[in-house]
């Protein structure tokens, strides 16, 4: 395994070092991970966006709420109504000609109604203390929930500055738990999204997203022919209309009714019967119809080559990775960050989920602790929730 680190990143990597000795034995290149044990201020610069505004919101270094392991910290938004941001840099790369995953755990405290869970990889300069909901992005990843309508992971490519959100819809999960979310990008263009380590969606990035304009387009130039046939159905020539139809009423009097003995026609007017629904009419006639046998489909231009479709090899490559952010809005505070990996080996990064997210998990559950029962009293009830992770 190679930790890459510059001169001014000794200290990360050899914090790095002994944190990923529990998976040394998977090869493979480590970017950035993060545990936010001891000295992780050091390596975040939180952003003054919002400040001026008294809308900026502060992170709590915690274990949150209900925890497997409390000494196992991360970063969780404290105040609601707030706008969150946070950086940190690491040396810049390019993931040309090789697999990118970009890993981390969220956990939704608070039991998120509408906010976001996702992180950012940024490339280029940056200035962290200004980074914020502008900042250019190249990859954004992660859940983000709003009601019922919006409860999937959120996967945009940004290229050539312009943002392309993945077409499939993956569901995120939308529990109080910690849970694992994984993007995988390889260099022949394919992807795969997990979560706990388990595949939710994968396929191409050539036909997931809308990168590239289409390779095909209808022929602008093609017109449909003058002698096309495309009605499916013609009137049948044999049914013709039966001859008196039309002096057929609509209403006929009742014959039934009978004038009332007290009528007096020089009080009451000339006496007439009211009138009924004839059931001889049958409505307006309407000849019937039949599958014309000339029926040639329905016409569609000609594809031909698309002039403006130019194929990039590297659909899938980012000149330049340099920083990973979190930035969020949040209505309802409470969602914790913790164990972020960027690396080049999908094996590592599973078994550092496994070697983190999993075995804490695992300790919720484990006959020693049993299962950890915690009341809730929220704003209309005192609720039991049974947590496993």
């Amino acid at each position: 395994m190679t930790i890459r680190a510059g001169s001014s990143y000794g200290a990360a990597a050899a914090a790095l070092a002994l944190v990923l000795a529990s998976v040394a034995a998977v090869a493979g290149e480590v970017f950035f991970q993060e545990k936010f044990e001891d000295g992780w201020e050091s390596r975040w610069v939180k952003s003054d966006w919002k400040r001026d505004e008294n809308m900026a919101g502060e992170w709590n270094h915690t274990s949150g709420k209900w925890n497997g392991v409390p000494e196992d910290k991360g970063i969780q938004t404290s105040e609601d109504y707030r706008f969150y941001a946070i950086s940190a840099e690491y040396p810049e790369f390019s993931n040309k000609d090789k697999t990118l995953v970009l890993q981390f755990s969220v956990k939704h405290e608070q039991k998120l109604d509408c906010g976001g869970g996702y992180v950012k990889l940024i490339g280029g300069d940056v200035d962290q203390k200004k980074f914020g909901g502008d900042t250019p992005y190249s990859i954004m990843f992660g859940p983000d929930i709003c009601g019922y309508s919006t409860k999937k992971v959120h996967t945009i490519l940004t290229k050539n500055d312009k943002n392309h959100l993945i077409k499939k819809d993956v569901p995120c999960e939308t529990d109080q738990l910690s849970h694992v979310y994984t993007l995988i990008i390889r260099a022949d263009a394919t992807y795969t999204i997990l979560i706990d380590n388990v595949e939710k969606q994968s396929g191409s990035i050539y036909e997931h997203w809308d990168i590239l304009p289409p390779k095909q387009i209808k022929d602008p130039e093609a017109k449909k022919p003058e002698d096309w046939d495309d009605k499916e159905y013609i009137p049948d020539p044999e049914d013709q209309k039966p001859e008196g139809y039309d002096d057929i009423p609509k209403e006929i009097s009742d014959p039934e009714a009978k004038k009332p003995e007290d009528w007096d026609d020089e009080e009451d007017g000339e006496w007439t019967a009211p009138t009924i629904p004839n059931p001889e009419y049958k409505g307006p006639w309407k000849q019937k119809k039949i599958k014309n046998p000339n029926y040639q489909g329905k016409w569609k231009a000609p594809m031909i080559d698309n002039p403006d479709f130019k194929d990039d090899p590297y659909i899938y490559a980012f000149d330049s990775l340099k920083y990973i952010g979190i930035e969020l809005w949040q209505v309802k505070s409470g969602t914790l960050f913790d164990n972020i990996l960027i690396a080049d080996d999908p094996e590592l990064a599973k078994t550092f989920a496994e070697e983190t997210w999993g075995k804490h998990k695992d300790v919720c559950s484990s006959p020693s602790i049993s299962i950890m029962a915690i009341l809730l009293l929220t704003e209309h009830a005192l609720t039991l929730v049974i947590v496993a992770g």
